[in-house]
């Protein structure tokens, strides 16, 4: 629908460099810069103009190109000739696919309803059109099940909410200003690289840099002191701290009496969570959290990063509210560079009700969970319809989900017309009746979603897609004039979609327009700059009160709507507790002494660094460098069963199994081990989710992810 820029410089064979943006899953969101020649994209770099990405790219991305032109890219709409999960199928034509597609949805709508129908993405790609939420409208318009995406940091968008209400907080890039910074289960320099960029600037300054990780991951290593909790263990020091910072005398008291509610009643909560108390539990010792107290509350200004993983285990979400808590405690929002981040998409101006058509949905439709499609898929849910066809995008639920062998078995279902549509014959694509070929970033034109600063990312489509792919946002155009869609939404070119899914006559976008963001490729809204945002320094927080709730009366959990297309109906709806506290994980020796004398080590499965999720883990140079699947044991719980460093090893418990190498490092304390997460079923024995739990975190129906307990053996 949209026509390549210049198509006089491909006819002539001329290089061009146009405006990109990175489209996947991290807060970075780089602006780079495509070099293309011939319609055909040779190059990608960092756009140098960008004040937070600073033209730099990270291992994943540097050679972009070489994953558009892979040579196991899917190139054309393809059917399955042999038994599901065989990866054997032949081509056919995109009128053959999209009827076939039609035809079954039509008679499985008419034999079961639509909600027998069910959408499964996340943000494979984080395009506003072609994106998480690209598919949304068309799938409510058709009455589908909903779908709640609840992979990653969702779980602390409520507590976050609940809390300061939708704030972008602590701009990245005022982290230059900060004396004191706290990353927190945050991975920086594998998942945050342009962020880690500005904390390094403010430690050369002279700002203390302090990591708090449940392993010593690269940017442990990069800090000034990294204290090591158990996992699932931060709730107990955040409460902790709390205690500490009243205990000292250390409260800002005029900032609390004027900018907050319910300080009497936390600090009536927190009286016992002493530091002897959560050194008891965390493993940190109590001088130590005295001593993090004291300098968050004195080392003015204080930069807190949270990462997602900080929500992982049960309690995530009352950790979040803990955490998020102590900048107002402090008065660290009083300073630019003071205060928490967590995600600063918050302030962008996205008309969700727009992209998603939440007016579609029919009364009464019901929502599942994605982490949770296992058991929708198997019966275990004993659902009514049945789950009976199932759409993914931009997703790969067999690597990336939990319970994947649960997963495994619902998508080898006969029964089951899956439709994927993907840039290779993934895990979860394998399983698919129809595969239909999908457009890559310089493909397709789309802004890119940032939820990890400030700026409004544009890419340009500038090459052609090889074979006959098309972008998403083209798949679910088609399917909706064949089922007669008639919504003009249906009918929008991507052009006319950035023109409606952006406010642009939002105070933060003064002055710009699409005409702009073509123009210049990116454009920081207009919210402070880096050297003067603090939109905190008066209180001012968009909460019903204007407050920091610390005590939130007649809270209920819920997930926010972007998340589950926009749709309010049946949300979790549990009373939540009023205050913060620390909630421990739910898989642990003292949760379940008897599952822990079974499978005694708790497992941490971060992102890896050469893999973006699951992207890339398909290409050879890239798992070169990410090396083979490996689990991170200590030479205490290496020695007590008899594995040597390099020995071939299994990671089991209840759910399943996957091997890995044994990597003995001082990296892991005993008792935990550690897996990275994104390699391919396919080329391995089982993956990281294999053992994970589709259990839902205490808030926001997060991931439990490092809330699991396994045990390791030498496999022979």
């Amino acid at each position: 629908m949209n026509e390549i820029v210049n198509p006089e410089a491909l006819l002539e064979g001329k290089t061009e460099t146009f405006f990109g943006a990175c489209p996947h899953d991290c807060p970075d969101t780089c602006s780079m810069l495509f070099e293309v020649q011939g319609g055909e994209l040779k190059s990608v770099r960092g756009n140098p103009d960008h004040p937070m990405t600073r033209g730099g790219l990270c291992v994943k991305l540097k050679d972009y190109e070489k994953r558009h032109y892979h040579p196991d890219r899917l190139l054309y709409p393809m059917r399955r000739v042999g038994p599901k999960g065989s990866k054997q199928f032949e081509r056919m034509t995109w009128d053959e696919a999209l009827d076939t597609i039609v035809a079954r949805w039509k008679g499985i709508i008419d034999q079961y309803g639509p909600q027998a129908i069910v959408p499964y993405s996340y943000l494979g790609n984080q395009g506003l059109v072609h994106g998480l939420n690209g598919g949304d409208a068309f799938f409510n318009r058709m009455g589908a099940t909903v779908t709640e995406r609840t992979f990653c940091g969702e779980g602390s968008c409520t507590a976050w909410l609940l809390t300061v209400g939708p704030t972008a907080g602590l701009d990245p890039e005022s982290y230059i200003h900060s004396k004191y910074i706290v990353i927190w289960a945050c991975n920086s320099v594998s998942t945050n690289l342009h962020h880690w960029a500005i904390v390094k600037d403010a430690q050369k300054k002279g700002a203390k840099v302090v990591v708090i990780d449940a392993y010593a991951s690269r940017t442990a290593k990069g800090a000034d002191w990294h204290i090591c909790p158990k996992p699932g263990t931060d709730g107990a020091l955040a409460m902790a701290l709390i205690n500490s910072i009243i205990a000292q005398g250390l409260v800002d008291q005029d900032y609390v009496d004027n900018h907050t509610i319910g300080f009497e009643e936390l600090k009536e909560r927190a009286r016992t969570r002493t530091p002897e108390w959560a050194e008891g539990i965390t493993g940190v010792p109590a001088a130590d959290i005295r001593t993090l107290a004291f300098e968050m509350a004195t080392a003015q200004p204080v930069g807190i990063r949270m990462g997602v993983a900080l929500e992982r285990h049960y309690g995530g979400g009352q950790t979040i509210r803990a955490v998020t808590c102590i900048p107002a405690l402090t008065g660290a929002w009083r300073h630019v560079g003071g205060g928490v981040t967590q995600f600063p998409v918050w302030e962008h101006p996205y008309k969700f009700d727009v992209m998603c058509r939440p007016d579609l949905i029919p009364e009464g439709t019901r929502v599942i969970s994605n982490l949770q499609i296992g058991r929708a898929l198997t019966g275990e849910m004993k659902l009514d319809p049945p789950i009976m066809s199932m759409m993914c995008w931009n997703s790969n639920p067999v690597t990336q989900a939990p319970e994947t062998d649960k997963i495994v078995e619902g998508l080898m279902r006969e029964d089951l017309f899956m439709v994927s549509a993907e840039h290779f014959i993934s895990d979860t694509a394998s399983y698919a009746d129809i595969l239909l070929p999908a457009a890559m970033g310089a493909e397709m034109e789309d802004m890119i979603l940032s939820w990890g600063h400030l700026y409004l990312t544009y890419n340009t489509k500038c090459a052609e897609a090889p074979g006959e792919a098309i972008p998403n946002n083209e798949i679910f155009r088609r399917l909706a004039a064949r089922l007669g869609f008639e919504e003009e939404n249906f009918k929008w070119s991507d052009t006319e979609c950035l023109e409606h899914y952006v406010d642009w006559n939002a105070p933060a976008c003064e002055g710009y327009d699409l005409a702009y963001m073509r123009e210049h490729g990116f454009a920081r809204l207009k919210v402070g700059t880096p050297d003067d945002r603090a939109p905190h320094k008066e209180g001012n927080f968009p909460t019903e009160t204007g407050k920091c709730m610390l005590k939130v009366e007649g809270a209920t959990n819920f997930v926010a709507p972007p998340f589950r297309q926009m749709y309010e109906g049946f949300q979790p709806g549990e009373a939540l507790d009023p205050l913060p506290d620390y909630v421990g994980a739910r898989e642990s020796h003292t949760a379940d002494p008897e599952l822990a004398k079974r499978f005694p080590l708790n497992i941490v499965s971060p992102k890896s660094h050469y893999f973006l999720n699951s992207c890339y883990a398909n290409m050879e140079d890239k798992q070169k460098g990410q090396g083979e699947q490996f689990v991170m044991i200590s030479r205490h719980d290496a020695h007590a069963r008899n594995i040597l460093d390099g020995d071939r090893v299994q990671v089991a418990n209840g759910r399943g199994a996957f091997k890995g190498v044994a990597r003995i490092t001082d990296d892991v304390t005993p008792g935990v081990v550690v897996a990275t997460l994104g390699y391919w079923r396919q080329l391995n024995e089982g993956t990281v989710n294999s053992i994970s739990s589709a259990a839902f975190t205490d808030m926001g129906h997060a991931p439990s992810f490092s809330d699991n307990l396994v045990d390791v053996s030498r496999a022979n």
